[in-house]
């Protein structure tokens, strides 16, 4: 299976400093701050990139489980609201979904959404996986 890597940098204190995160494919680069992250200033945030992260492996997984039930979807749109709590800790995240899909009743699309919330892989990594460090001081 893909083996994916993104990075970040952090130059100073942590309320004065700033970043800049990216994707490894190049797809997206931008700054973060101490603002971006904890207040309403510009620029992204770990947790709205969580959030997009999640929105979007949800939504792939949720079609392929409806493919696999002979529901073809036209369209499914998630938002991923992260709260962030004190500590800082990620304390809720809320998965909005809105499917079309012509013949899929109520209760399919609940139990469907239900095994996408619970088997797709970000979900899952979200749970708590191993997590390995390697630290490493530079002059």
């Amino acid at each position: 299976m893909a083996v994916r890597q993104s990075s970040a940098e952090w130059l100073g204190t942590l309320k004065d400093g700033a970043g800049t995160m990216k994707l490894g494919s190049g797809a997206y680069e931008g700054p973060y701050t101490f603002a971006s992250r904890f207040e309403s200033g510009r620029g992204t945030n770990p947790e709205e990139l969580i959030g997009a992260a999640h929105a979007g492996c949800f939504s792939m997984f949720l079609s392929a489980l409806l493919t696999q039930a002979g529901v073809k979807p036209t369209r499914i749109a998630t938002t991923a609201t992260v709260h962030l709590g004190e500590g800082p800790t990620i304390t809720l995240i809320e998965l909005n979904t809105e499917v079309a899909a012509p013949g899929l009743t109520d209760a399919d699309l609940q139990t469907h959404a239900g095994a996408a919330k619970k088997g797709c892989p970000v979900s899952k990594a979200l749970a708590g996986p191993e997590i390995t460090l390697q630290a490493k001081l530079v002059p």
